[in-house]
């Protein structure tokens, strides 16, 4: 089921900050996508939607590199992944569903550690890193190692990380996993102010429905290929339902095997 009106190609001239074509991923006989197509454009917070399983993660990790599509094609800013993935790489920051990042290293040099790894020089990557710090809350924690952080804080370091290089694309997986309410809506709001005030393309991964009530856009994906494409109240509209968990849950279960 697709939203003609709102589809990936979103209207507008601006290109996309992300572009997918019929990306493939098998493992074995199993099609974790099955011909995925979706975009985002600059300033714009897409929602992707999915139960567990339904290839979110996988999707994500074609998109930084850890996987090759096994036919399709993923750009970033034009910058294909298979043909030029350092350019790709360059231009998207990541928060992945599980922790990546040093609890033994202090905040800081965590930071400085992903400012090194994209060739920052500590002129541009000092000061972005305390503006970062002091944005989030943080700078009084600097020195600490983030070990001793709270789950939520923990989570604000990694998206610090992620926005040092000022990325134009900001993929987020499943990123409030195991966060209380609190924090996960601190980060949520982080994400949207980051496409409305920076033009910052945000692909925001979840099967929590209640995160993308106020998104631009939902993709839903299921099972390995997109059922919907559109705005939240589209996707309630399509469905017949009056809100966005019922009208998730109408469009999965009727995609279910007997």
């Amino acid at each position: 089921m697709r939203a003609d009106a709102e589809s990936s190609e979103a209207t507008g001239d601006t290109a996309p900050a992300l572009r997918c074509d019929g990306l493939v991923k098998r493992f074995g006989r199993q099609a974790a996508l099955d011909g995925v197509s979706l975009s985002v454009r600059p300033g714009e917070f897409v929602a992707l939607l999915g139960p567990n399983g339904a290839g979110k993660t996988t999707l994500f990790q074609i998109l930084t590199g850890l996987f090759v599509a096994d036919a399709g094609r993923a750009e970033v800013m034009g910058a294909d992944m298979r043909e030029h993935p350092a350019r790709a790489l360059a231009r998207l920051g990541i928060v992945f569903q599980q922790p990546a990042i040093d609890l033994d290293l202090s905040v800081r040099d965590n930071l400085l550690f992903h400012a090194d790894l994209h060739g920052l020089a500590r002129r541009q990557s000092l000061p972005r890193i305390a503006a970062l710090l002091a944005h989030f809350g943080l700078a009084e924690r600097e020195r600490a190692p983030v070990r001793a952080l709270s789950g939520g804080n923990r989570r604000k370091v990694e998206l610090a990380r992620a926005l040092l290089h000022e990325p134009a694309l900001l993929l987020m997986d499943e990123a409030t996993v195991g966060l209380d309410p609190a924090s996960r809506a601190q980060i949520v709001d982080e994400a949207r102010r980051l496409a409305a005030e920076q033009s910052t393309a945000v692909l925001w991964a979840t099967h929590l429905v209640q995160e993308i009530a106020a998104c631009d856009r939902v993709v839903v994906l299921h099972r390995g290929t997109v059922r919907f494409d559109g705005t939240p109240a589209m996707l309630c509209a399509a469905t017949t339902q009056h809100d966005l968990e019922r009208a998730f849950l109408a469009l999965t279960a009727s995609e279910a095997s007997p």
